[in-house]
């Protein structure tokens, strides 16, 4: 029963339009850590705009964590896959979609302030070059199975100039 409430009071918070960005919504918001002990984790999620203007994800705070950055995985020259900071940002564009998920763009929490257990709540606020700060909570889900990735290993259809 206090699952259901949740998911129901969690599907009327993030169908809501947000104040950043005139018509931005967040949907399917989760977060995870890789094991109890971790120092790390990280947040994914979809972003939906119904807005005419593109919205600008600059950065994003959360007292879980020391610092929460902006990643996405790149290819280095030798083939391996690393996790990097993306300091431009990412860019919701209007009437677009834009989504954080595994194996691709996200949030990183680094230096853990607690651990992210099954059921949990972690605050962020997410910070746009708009002028606009929009604060979300988003549940920690440590059993959902990892989307379908392409083959390229992003989940968005953008291009960083």
């Amino acid at each position: 029963m206090k699952r259901t409430l949740f998911s129901a009071a969690c599907a009327a918070t993030f169908a809501l339009p947000a104040l950043a960005c005139d018509g931005l919504q967040i949907e399917d918001p989760y977060a995870r850590a890789s094991t109890a002990m971790s120092q790390s984790g990280a947040a994914f999620m979809r972003f939906v705009n119904h807005g005419d203007a593109e919205c600008h994800l600059i950065s994003a705070q959360s007292d879980a964590a020391q610092r929460v950055e902006l990643h996405t995985h790149i290819e280095d020259d030798a083939g391996v896959m690393r996790m990097v900071e993306v300091t431009e940002g990412f860019v919701i564009p209007a009437h677009g979609e834009y989504s954080l998920a595994r194996g691709g763009d996200h949030l990183m929490f680094l230096g853990l302030n607690q651990t992210f257990n099954q059921g949990d709540e972690i605050s962020v606020t997410l910070s746009f070059v708009e002028g606009d700060d929009m604060e979300i909570v988003i549940p920690v889900d440590l059993e959902r199975a990892p989307d379908h990735q392409p083959s390229h290993g992003h989940s968005h259809s953008h291009s960083h100039d």
